[in-house]
């Protein structure tokens, strides 16, 4: 099994930055691919980027392209979201997923593992 906790999530005026982060624990050796969603309230969860394991490969939702860089620290066992420029439509939370074959795969059900979240408000 895979654990897996946000952190970094808070209130941040239109145009600010905040670093989200996911640190992984238990099986991380399964893990070969990351990603970050989001869920607005009466929204279904939407992809926001994804990470393969050696950094190689990215993939960002074309919403957040430019703004966003998902990285990762193998040595940690943690992969972040540096979320640039953020817009009132950022406002969401935010959760980290993990999944065991190695793709940057967009859809929710291809995760394997899911943490908890972390709310990201962004203010006008």
């Amino acid at each position: 099994q895979v654990q897996l906790v946000e952190s970094g999530g808070g209130l941040v005026q239109a145009g600010g930055s905040l670093r989200l982060s996911c640190a992984a624990s238990g099986h991380t050796f399964s893990i070969n691919a990351m990603g970050w969603f989001r869920q607005a309230p009466g929204k279904e969860r939407e992809f926001v980027a994804a990470i393969i394991w050696s950094g190689i490969n990215t993939n960002y939702a074309e919403s957040v392209k430019g703004r966003f860089t998902i990285s990762r620290d193998n040595w940690k066992n943690t992969v972040y979201l540096q979320m640039n420029s953020l817009k009132q439509e950022d406002t969401a939370k935010y959760y980290c997923a993990a999944r065991r074959l190695g793709a940057a795969k967009t859809m929710a059900s291809e995760y394997d593992y899911w943490g908890q979240g972390t709310q990201v408000t962004v203010s006008s």
